[in-house]
């Protein structure tokens, strides 16, 4: 057995999705030979607002504050998250030692259980925004979605949603909302996939940095856990997330910043990032995107983010940390 320790104590909110992801780290670590997990649930604040927007509340750094004071203060011995809710730069003493192979990275369009027009199937997108019409209800708070999707649905109303994925959902067959739009590895990963009426392609909509990998956090010192878990990283979705962050560090990007950005594997052992920065009402957009050696992500992240600031991306990010503030997490 690896290690000495009787038992892990890995700490995750108790949505179901992060209960999932917590499990699942649990159920690799096993298969690896290492010791049993108890999974310590720690309420966040953002779990305590779940009516306010997160623009509102100060973003979704609020999802692991209270979990990485836990393993600060050695109460737990990991921490399991959502790497899009992490923050670019840790708090002094983390850092993340290992990630689970990546799930879909795009966001996803989900529409209610009975569509406007039955038997209908999504070609292009195009074709589902036809399907909308000129002015649906679409339910995110993210401000990088809802960038982008204004150029696509110039006529949109966009509108919070918050809670469990079931309780979206409800929602949404209640007539709450038109569409929602949805990371499409949450719903992959709690069994909803035929939700997913259109996974959207990164021409339309970047996904967030982050998206689809699950992160797992440590002490930076401590290296008895950093043992027992290096065995389950994923070596490509490691890279793809450590360039997504370097991008998000380089720009200065906070988590209600609309910045979008996703590495995937390129030809032998490159990766390639595209990324896009739009300015709140989606008038402007600057992509940019570049490839760069596996080994060396950051360098990466950081090339493409010079891109994205020659083409004017600055000065977007400026406007928008002028109208809302910097928060601290990279994107929702």
């Amino acid at each position: 057995m690896l290690g000495t320790r009787p038992e892990l104590r890995i700490g995750t909110r108790g949505s179901q999705l992060a209960l999932w992801q917590a499990n699942a780290v649990a159920a690799r670590i096993a298969e690896t030979g290492g010791p049993p997990c108890r999974i310590v649930v720690i309420r966040t604040t953002g779990d305590r607002l779940q009516e306010a927007p997160l623009s509102e509340v100060g973003g979704k750094r609020l999802f692991v504050k209270e979990i990485e004071d836990a393993l600060l203060r050695l109460d737990i011995d990991l921490a399991v998250h959502s790497s899009k809710d992490m923050p670019a730069i840790l708090p002094e003493g983390l850092t993340i030692a290992a990630v689970l192979p990546r799930e879909d990275p795009l966001d996803a369009i989900v529409l209610p259980t009975v569509p406007l027009k039955a038997d209908t199937t999504y070609v292009t997108i195009e074709d589902l925004v036809a399907e909308l019409g000129q002015a649906p209800v679409i339910g995110t708070g993210s401000v990088r979605r809802i960038a982008q999707l204004t150029r696509l649905v110039p006529g949109a109303r966009f509108a919070p949603v918050r809670g469990n994925l079931d309780t979206r959902l409800r929602k949404l067959d209640a007539g709450e909302y038109d569409a929602l739009v949805l990371a499409a590895a949450g719903l992959r990963r709690l069994g909803f996939v035929s939700r997913i009426s259109m996974a959207l392609p990164p021409a339309a909509c970047v996904p967030a940095p982050g998206q689809g990998i699950v992160a797992i956090e440590i002490r930076a010192q401590d290296d008895e856990v950093r043992g027992i878990v290096t065995p389950i990283d994923d070596p490509w979705a490691a890279a793809a997330l450590n360039a997504e962050r370097a991008l998000v560090a380089t720009l200065g990007g906070g988590c209600q910043t609309p910045i979008g950005a996703l590495a995937s594997p390129a030809e032998g052992d490159l990766l390639e990032l595209v990324a896009a920065v739009v300015s709140l009402d989606g008038s402007r957009v600057v992509r940019h995107h570049g490839r760069g050696r596996r080994t060396d992500p950051a360098a990466l992240g950081a090339h493409v983010a010079a891109g994205l600031v020659e083409g004017g991306a600055g000065e977007i990010l400026d406007e928008v940390r002028h109208a809302q503030g910097a928060v601290g997490g990279i994107q929702p």
